[in-house]
This record gives structure tokens, C-alpha cells and sequence, in this order.
């Protein structure tokens, strides 16, 4: 059964009894054959967290650059919060206003599953960590590359899961801005990824297939192994469904992005404030008009919106924008921390009429956006010809039948089918059409 100092037998636990984890850490190193006991580690473990992990990143990815495609289109130096990203920017394009759930999907999609994985990730990581102390710590050119992608991959890994999770409760305790940090940080975990994918998806897929290292190399063993095993607590099945059962939980945070009972239930929710109320204006919010300096005397009687083209510059009141032709859209609102709302209506005048006021009859450019905000990222931004064409894009007065609420963006604000939230400005003060 082996010397009782170096295991007690828990899958997830140090080596060690209460009585003799100080001998435990004493006698060995972690570097030693003996120190890691756990029954549960075993090369058949670590490669279905893996594959699980394959499927699983490769979509947090895909959906991360779409993420990044609608909220900072390259257009306009005002919404790239990432100067200088080369041909890392390579896969921009327009993105579309329809249907217009679609950033609803892709972000809710990319925060969800990146909140699921959590458990599977720090499953995979416990599963591996003897490797990372093993000696010596490079065998060969092939070890070597090996262990540098592991090195990259877990940090990165790390990186990227606490800075979003971060992100997504508005804690930015890190220095720099989130953008250029999540964006590079991602490219370098990528590149990571798909090093060690390459390295260790054939031996993978073989060990799934026969359930041991069948095919393999004359001598290979199951590294991942204790060499001397506790007596075992859970087997290796239990283990992989309390990182499953964990992984369950934390799907239901999936009910930010739904009215109702699932709302209520979510879990390690993005943006987990109280709901704002009842009534017309009783839905989510992320920032509010005392948090970015909005005052009444911005918003009040005094009001304009200054609207500017090619041909002239008007101002006008909210009573004049109510006498123009109003029109009603049923929109959600979706954010980039990963919750949205259903479909509200709004009402107000359509952007494409605008910008005919101003010298755009038929085909109107993008539009440069400005906040009466005081302070806060994304005071300033900028919208596509193909946002500005939607008839459904508003410069929005009014919704579910009742005037904005402050909070809101009272008195007016865009809201663009399938934009994200921080592209739907609130506070309008300044829309300039212009070819961007």
C-alpha cells in the first residue's frame, strides 16, 4: 500500500495526512516518483479532459474572434482597442445585422461554455501537474518543444479564463485594459494549444480507442501514473463526473441570457446585479448615467442632438425627433460579459433618416456616435454603412410604449440589430455621417 506519508488517497488532494503532510513535504520533493500518490491520474483520465478541453477552447476561440469582429470593426481607430495587431486582424469583416440574435448567440455561446469549462480545466491542470516538476526538465529537442507549449499553454490557459471571468463581473483589477489583454493573450494560448494538440492527439485518440496505450511505442508507459498508488477514494469515472457534474452547474449561468426563472438561477453570473424592477424599463442595464457622469442638466430641456454630414450641421430638440417619423423595432440587447435581454420594443427615428437630413438621401456612410458621457470606455463609437442602412437601426426615443429611463440612455440612444451592447450608445449627443 505504500508509505501512508505521501497520499491519503483523495483524487483532488496535496500528498500527505493531516499528521505527516509536514514529513510528506519533508521527505520529498515534488520532483520525486513517490510524491504524487493520487490513484485517479492516469493517461486515459488526462486524455478525456483533453479532448473535452479540444472542443470546448476551439469554440471559446471562434466565438472570441467574432466577439472581436463586431465590437471593433476595423473602421475607425475609435472602437480598435488593439493598435498595432498586424495580421492579427486579418479575419475582420462587416459584420452583419441579421439575424439579429446573432452577437446574442455567439457571445452568450462564448461566455457560457468558457464559464462550463472551468471545473474540466482545473481537472486537466491537477491531472498534469507532476509534469511540471518531473526531472530532468528537458530529455530532448521533442521534450523540449513539448514542454515549452505546456508551460505557454497552462499559463495562458490561466490568463485568459481569470481575465475573463473578471471581465465579465466588471472587476478590473488588472493593469492595462482588458482588450489588448484578452486579445493577445488568447493568440499566444491559441498558438499554444494548437502546439500541444499536435503533440498529443495521436496518443490521445489511441489510448480512447483501446483503453490503454495499444500502438504504441516499444517501452512507453502511462506517465501520468502514480508509480506507487494510494488506496483509492473515488475511481477514475467519479472523478470525471464531479468535473462534469461541476461543469452542469455552472451552465445554468447560460440563464443571463433568457428572461425568467433561468435568469434567477444562474451561477457564477456575468454581471450579477440585481434586476432592475418592473415596468416598460425593467430590464438589464450595465452602466448606469451616475456612473459614467451623466447629469440631468446633459440631459434635460437643454438637449440637442447635433447631427453633422457633408451638406450642413442641424440641431435638434427631442420634441422635433418625436414629430419625425417614428418607427418600432423589437430588439434584445446583448453584452459582451455574456448576458442580454429579450426582445424590447423601441421606437424612435431610423439613423438611414438622419443622415438624409444632413446630405445622405439615398446611400449613407458609417456614423461617428458621441455620448454626452462624461467618462467610460466606448464614449465614442463607430457604426457601419451596413448598421446605418438597416431600416431597423434607431435613434431610439421610447420603449415598451413608455419614454427611456435615465439609465436607459433618456433621451436617446442607438440601438443597431445584432450590435453589441457598447455599440448601442446612450446618451446621444453627436452623430456625425461620414465614410469611415
Amino acid at each position: 500500500m505504500g508509505d501512508r506519508r505521501f497520499g491519503n488517497g483523495s483524487p483532488f488532494s496535496f500528498p500527505g495526512s493531516a499528521s505527516g503532510r509536514g514529513q510528506a513535504f519533508a521527505g520529498r520533493p515534488p520532483s520525486a516518483p513517490g510524491f504524487w500518490r493520487s490513484p485517479v491520474r492516469g493517461v486515459r483520465f488526462t486524455a478525456v479532459l483533453g479532448l473535452v478541453l479540444l472542443a470546448g477552447l476551439a469554440l471559446l476561440f471562434v466565438t472570441g474572434l467574432l466577439s472581436y469582429a463586431a465590437c471593433k470593426p476595423d473602421l475607425a481607430p475609435v472602437n480598435d482597442k488593439t493598435p498595432g495587431k498586424g495580421l492579427l486582424g486579418f479575419y475582420l469583416f462587416a459584420w452583419p445585422t441579421g439575424p439579429r440574435w446573432l452577437y446574442r448567440l455567439t457571445q452568450g455561446l462564448h461566455v457560457t461554455v468558457g464559464i462550463a469549462l472551468v471545473p474540466v480545466l482545473l481537472a486537466k491542470l491537477w491531472s498534469v501537474i507532476p509534469k511540471l516538476f518531473a526531472l530532468p526538465p528537458v530529455r530532448s529537442v521533442g521534450h523540449a518543444l513539448e514542454r515549452v507549449s505546456l508551460l505557454l499553454l497552462v499559463g495562458g490557459a490561466l490568463f485568459e479564463f481569470i481575465t475573463g471571468l473578471l471581465n465579465i463581473q466588471l472587476e478590473y483589477v488588472f493593469p492595462g485594459s482588458f482588450h489588448p489583454l484578452h486579445f493577445y493573450g488568447a493568440w499566444v494560448f491559441f498558438a499554444a494549444f494548437l502546439a500541444h494538440t499536435g503533440l498529443k492527439l495521436p496518443r490521445a485518440v489511441r489510448v480512447l480507442r483501446g483503453g490503454r496505450l495499444e500502438g504504441s511505442a516499444p517501452g512507453e508507459t502511462d506517465e501520468p501514473a502514480a508509480p506507487d498508488p494510494a488506496p483509492p477514494t473515488v475511481s477514475r469515472r467519479g472523478a470525471l463526473a464531479m468535473a462534469g457534474g461541476g461543469s452542469l452547474l455552472l451552465i445554468t449561468s447560460a440563464g443571463r441570457s433568457f428572461d425568467g426563472p433561468p435568469r434567477q438561477i444562474a451561477l457564477l453570473t456575468p454581471h450579477g446585479a440585481a434586476e432592475p424592477g418592473p415596468g416598460p424599463n425593467g430590464f438589464q442595464i450595465n452602466k448606469t448615467a451616475p456612473a459614467v457622469g451623466v447629469t440631468a442638466a446633459d440631459t434635460g430641456k437643454a438637449w440637442r442632438l447635433t447631427v453633422s454630414g457633408p451638406a450642413k450641421k442641424i440641431r435638434l430638440s427631442r420634441e422635433q425627433l418625436l414629430a419625425m417619423d417614428q418607427y418600432s423595432v423589437a430588439l434584445p440587447i446583448a453584452c459582451v460579459e455574456g448576458w442580454a435581454t429579450s426582445d424590447q420594443w423601441w421606437r424612435g427615428v431610423r439613423l438611414r433618416d438622419l443622415a438624409a437630413l444632413v446630405g445622405y438621401p439615398d446611400r449613407p456612410p458609417g456614423v461617428m456616435v458621441e455620448s454626452v458621457q462624461r467618462s467610460g470606455a466606448f464614449r465614442k463609437v463607430a457604426l457601419r454603412d451596413n448598421q446605418v442602412r438597416d431600416p431597423r437601426a434607431l435613434l431610439a426615443l421610447q420603449v415598451n410604449g413608455e419614454n427611456l429611463f435615465l439609465d436607459h440612455g433618456y433621451p436617446a440612444r442607438i440601438i443597431v440589430p445584432a450590435a453589441p451592447g457598447v455599440l448601442n450608445t446612450k446618451w446621444v449627443g453627436r452623430p456625425a455621417f461620414e465614410a469611415l
